[in-house]
């Protein structure tokens, strides 16, 4: 249980923080973690995001906004595999965005609103390159379990990096409280579990805290709510009516949504994180 601790979103602009980091600014070091890369915000910000498959890409649903609290139109959004100083591995563009249809942005910082704080992002074209192989998804690790995370963050904002040494504190229902050294920038980040078949997203990053002084980073657990998602862009959400995109007919019993639930942002807020 985290009780009394300090809240903070992760937009891409702040003051640096965080160490136990192995930056991987050569391609040889990134080589298995192309399908990390930076999300471009309206050339403004960005956000970590992480390819699960050819065209889609799992992040954090408050990258879905800017600054002022508008969401990002999908032409405000290019997801950049692999971006190392200067150069990406894969550039692309995207097609639409949804994110879990519980986030609401203006709810009081809780394990609630983490755990809803995920979102896919399609690409308008796949991602087929030999280098970059998409991830695989997995459940949610256990109290005491080492994951790791790979992330861009604002005073590291040229290169991946690496901390693979960080464990799971706590994990409630809602919420993973994780040793984790974040900073802002690394919003939608994936925790990996390691197995013998290889690294799997448990979770994303949402936010970095204090508990009792010590810093520690929130990430949401992905349990069924990749599903949810996807079930939702079956039925069309993410697209317009009327969009050329929109499919005319869903499939029977998918949901119907027209898009996600999108709700203006706070500023990175600093209040109680109850259980």
């Amino acid at each position: 249980m985290l009780f009394g601790a300090m809240l903070f979103v992760l937009p891409a602009v702040s003051a640096a923080q965080g160490t136990g980091l192995f930056s991987m600014e050569s391609r040889q070091d990134g080589r298995a973690w192309e399908a990390v890369g930076r999300l471009e915000l309206a050339g403004k910000a960005f956000c970590t995001g992480s390819l699960i498959s050819p065209q889609m890409v799992l992040t954090a649903a408050h990258c879905l906004y800017n600054d002022d609290g508008a969401l990002l139109a999908p032409e405000d959004i290019q997801f950049l595999a692999g971006w190392r100083n200067g150069r990406a591995a894969a550039y692309r563009r995207v097609r639409r965005a949804v994110a879990h249809p519980d986030y609401d942005f203006n709810a009081e910082p809780s394990s609630d609103r983490v755990h809803s704080d995920i979102a896919l992002i399609e690409l308008q074209h796949p991602v087929r390159n030999t280098t970059i192989i998409p991830l695989v998804t997995g459940e949610r690790p256990h109290v005491g379990e080492s994951v790791g995370v790979v992330s861009y963050a604002h005073n590291r904002s040229e290169a991946p990096s690496m901390q693979d040494t960080c464990d799971v504190i706590s994990a409630q229902e809602t919420v993973l409280i994780l040793s984790c050294s974040v900073d802002f920038g690394s919003s939608g980040s994936p925790v990996f579990a390691f197995h013998r078949d290889g690294p799997r997203i448990v979770s994303v990053v949402s936010s970095k805290a204090k508990s009792g002084g010590r810093p520690v980073s929130l990430g949401a657990p992905l349990d069924a709510q990749i599903d949810m998602i996807l079930a939702m862009m079956d039925g069309g959400a993410g697209f317009e009516v009327g969009s050329a995109f929109r499919p005319f007919r869903a499939e029977e019993g998918a949901r119907k949504d027209t898009g996600a639930k999108f709700i203006r942002p706070q500023e990175p807020v600093s209040d109680l994180l109850k259980p």
